[in-house]
């Protein structure tokens, strides 16, 4: 071999070596803390099953492609007979000899010159190895409907997303089946994750993270759950606000990001009304976080699994009756019209105006969808309020009065002075 092609090779077999290195590492320290000395191999033998992928990676292209093959092949063939040797013993546990197969890829990744991805591989593997309590305990958090919800979402995205029509038909924008359903998919989705992420984190971990994630599902509900749970437990006023406000904190954020992704004008040009509310939302948040006193904190009603069809449907329907009526009350009225049909939206279906505003852009301002966003957004912060102020009681009607009329005003004097 070459004199300057012996460096990156090198580099190659010493990437493959730590990677297997890191993994073996692992599994020898789980095998001895859970006193499973039978596993076939530790620290040695994962360093040498990566450096074996690199290698044979390296024979491929620098000698022999066919003995390259060989080797690698028998790497892999010794894993499967020590799973075979592990299996016949009562030993179903296949991990250990999954991670030595994946590890003989990256180190082939390595050795084919792929560093970046061989390391990632590596660092993945080890991760998912190291949290395996922790993802077992994730696991045993999720019921049968969220599962069921999941797999009902797949059906609905790979199945009957393909075979709707592109349209558009009708008059203005028209009716569009797959883009509407393709965005009723993305919203729903971001409110199953946030669902999902509050379901693996818990309710009991405290009423200001379930607000936080609570709020990507549906703002509105965790006010109302809240406001319900305040005249409960009123001694809990104060962390019931600091939940509230933290689902509301969040709401600004998503209509910015999911505007952007529907259309980068519209959702830069609705940062500039909506950042300022939720820069206030974040120092009402330190406040109350710095005020807060240490106590327990049960679990209290989140909101609803999004992903039903029903839901999906109406949300459907929704963003195609809003796509109408502003569309019509813009050609009658101009911006007023569009200003008021965001604030009768916003008081319902804040996702129904994202989406209008962002693909209305091209027939009305920019600067008119951008605002109508932000005036939807103060129109759904009144009606939290009215909420809070309705059904809440003690400081948590305070608390949460106070911080949602300052994200409402802060969001009204940005669309007033910029």
């Amino acid at each position: 071999m070459r004199g300057p092609d012996l460096v990156p090779v090198l580099w190659q077999l010493l990437i493959a070596a730590l990677g297997g290195l890191a993994v073996g590492f692992e599994r020898e320290w789980s095998a001895r803390r859970d006193g499973d000395l039978a596993r076939f191999a530790g620290v040695r033998t994962f360093l040498l099953l990566g450096l074996l992928g690199a290698l044979a990676a390296v024979v491929a292209r620098e000698v022999q492609l066919g003995l390259g093959v060989a080797l690698l092949a028998g790497g892999a063939a010794l894993v499967a007979v020590a799973y075979h040797a592990t299996a016949s013993a009562g030993r179903i546990d296949a991990t250990t000899e999954v991670a030595a197969v994946v590890v003989l890829a990256a180190g082939a990744l390595a050795g084919a010159g792929w560093l970046g991805a061989a390391g990632a591989v590596f660092a993945v593997t080890a991760l998912v190895l190291v949290e395996k309590g922790r993802l077992h305990g994730w696991v045993e958090r999720i019921r049968s409907e969220e599962l069921e919800a999941t797999f009902r979402f797949a059906v609905l995205a790979l199945v009957l997303l393909p075979v709707l029509p592109t349209g558009p038909f009708g008059p203005g924008y028209g009716l569009r089946p797959r883009e509407i359903w393709a965005l009723v998919l993305l919203f729903s989705a971001l409110s199953f994750a946030g669902y999902l992420a509050l379901r693996v984190a818990g309710a009991e971990k405290g009423y200001g993270l379930a607000g936080l994630l609570g709020g990507v599902v549906s703002s509105t509900a965790v006010t109302l759950n809240f406001a319900r749970e305040s005249r409960r437990a009123p001694a809990q006023g104060q962390a019931l606000a600091l939940g509230v406000l933290a689902a509301c904190t969040v709401l600004p954020v998503r209509v910015v990001l999911l505007s952007a992704l529907l259309n980068r004008e519209v959702g830069l040009a609705a940062g500039r009304f909506l950042w300022p509310g939720f820069a206030a939302g974040a120092l009402g948040l330190a406040f109350l976080l710095r005020r807060r006193r240490p106590a327990a904190e049960p679990a209290v009603a989140a909101p609803g699994n999004p992903l039903r069809l029903g839901a999906a449907v109406q949300l459907a329907l929704a963003f195609q009756v809003v796509l109408y009526g502003i569309e019509w009350a813009e050609a009658r009225f101009g911006a007023s019209g569009v200003y008021a049909t965001a604030t009768l939206t916003g008081l319902t279906d804040l996702d129904a105006l994202t989406y209008s505003m962002s693909r209305l852009a091209g027939g009305i301002p920019i600067e008119t969808a951008a605002r109508a966003l932000a005036v939807g957004v103060i129109a759904n912060s009144l009606l939290k309020l009215a909420l809070a102020m309705t059904v809440g009681r003690g400081a948590f009607r305070l608390a949460t009065g106070v911080g949602l009329a300052g994200i409402a005003a802060v969001t009204a004097a940005a669309l007033l002075l910029l």
